[in-house]
């Protein structure tokens, strides 16, 4: 078996697990890349392609909403016919997307319908990764050290995070589309690593009819709609919020200040790295006292969130703003662990795939919508965005506060 057991010299895992779990690191490592790595970009983009914000914004959305319907398709086919054999697919297209949009901006003067159609590609791909390489996780890792486990991805992501902007922005020093040639020397590297280190465990997969998975999850989700739904809104909101005001933040880090090439990466990282060590020491809390905090993480991220966009509502340099969006990173960074807990804590063994994956694609919806919405809300001015976006927030601190009782469905699974 390749299941995690603690050696007696005190290590905590065996060579060969070690080199899985890192394997396996890297998957979420390249999706967070996906939208992160070319934000810096958008507005050279915007330039290079002769298109306006919205349209620009297009090419987030373009990626997360064919992502977001395919996570719970890649987490079925996974369980019936394994893992590997989605993720490894899922990455090699995930790469291909990138590289027809860089050459569709090098060969074509009309460029942005094809790198469009691209992205798309690079969704489908990048729908069979993440949640899938989760799953393998739990497949290999024992319940005891599997938290552990679940977190270095958690923090491979986090890392994602941190060093997207600076890449995209270091790529961008070349042209504005050298970004897109990123991802297939990334991607495919993380498929070879998947392919040829993971061992994934044999175990006899239950064919279970498509119908009567359906129904199990139904059953969950009716026993627990009322949280899971503040849950889902709450996640496609934050993710919503984020990339929406980041996207903004862009634009006028270039426009009003003009804050660009890899400093500008560095700039649009502070949010991202406040979120990611956030996350890791709220799940470490969470780890602990569980039951004690969950809720207050909740409801004080988003309360967070809704204060630092009120503030960056009416700061007019950079430095006071970029504070602002700091806090929300650890707004958003409070918030997101607690959420995920919920949700794994919401469902069974059989329905647990299905409810994380579903989880997933409405945070993918969010992130899609986020961006080509701040686009269009730009006219409103600074004050208008970021005070809309707060009343979001706000409003879901106020349902969580009434409405959310997260322990109760800790304790019930």
């Amino acid at each position: 078996s390749t299941a995690l057991a603690k050696r007696k010299d005190g290590r905590w895992m065996r060579p060969a697990t070690r080199i899985n779990l890192f394997a396996l690191a890297t998957v979420p490592f390249v999706m967070v890349l996906s939208n992160s790595m070319i934000i810096p970009v958008l507005p050279a983009m915007q330039k290079g392609l002769d298109i306006t914000a919205f349209q620009v914004g297009l090419i987030i959305t373009a990626f997360s909403i064919p992502a977001g319907v395919i996570i719970p398709l890649g987490g079925y086919l996974s369980d019936r016919f394994g893992r590997k054999v989605v993720i490894v697919p899922a990455l090699f297209l995930f790469g291909l997307g990138g590289l027809l949009a860089g050459l569709a901006s090098i060969a074509m003067e009309k460029a942005f319908i094809p790198i469009l159609f691209s992205r798309v590609i690079q969704g489908i791909g990048g729908g069979g990764t993440y949640q899938v390489a989760m799953a393998l996780v739990g497949d290999i890792f024992q319940s005891s050290e599997r938290s552990k486990a679940l977190g270095l991805l958690e923090a491979a992501n986090g890392l994602g995070k941190v060093l997207a902007p600076i890449i995209g922005s270091l790529a961008a020093l070349l042209a504005w589309f050298a970004p897109y040639y990123v991802y297939p020397v990334i991607a495919w590297a993380s498929a070879l690593a998947v392919w040829s280190l993971v061992k994934e465990p044999s175990k006899k997969t239950q064919d279970t009819p498509i119908a009567d998975y359906l129904d199990d999850f139904l059953q969950v989700w009716h026993e627990r709609k009322r949280i899971l739904t503040i849950v889902f809104i709450a996640g496609g909101v934050t993710l919503f919020i984020l990339f929406g005001v980041l996207s903004y933040y862009s634009d006028i880090l270039e426009s009003r200040w003009g804050i660009e090439g890899l400093y500008k990466g560095f700039v649009i990282a502070i949010p991202v790295l406040a979120m990611a060590i956030t996350s890791y020491v709220s799940g470490v809390v969470m780890q602990k006292k569980l039951r004690s905090f969950i809720q207050w993480l909740t409801v004080g991220g988003l309360a967070l969130m809704a204060a630092s966009l009120v503030a960056g509502a009416f700061f007019k340099d950079v430095m006071p703003f970029s504070a602002s969006l700091a806090f929300l990173g650890i707004g958003s960074g409070l918030l997101l662990p607690s959420l995920n807990t919920v949700v794994t804590g919401a469902a069974g063994n059989q329905e647990r795939g299905g409810l994380t994956a579903l989880y997933g694609t409405v945070r993918f919806f969010g992130a899609a919508l986020g961006p080509p919405a701040a686009g269009r809300l730009m006219s409103m001015g600074q004050v208008g965005l970021m005070l809309g976006a707060a009343a979001l927030a706000g409003a879901l601190a106020v349902a969580a506060i009434l409405l959310a009782k997260p322990r109760q469905v800790l304790t019930s699974r």
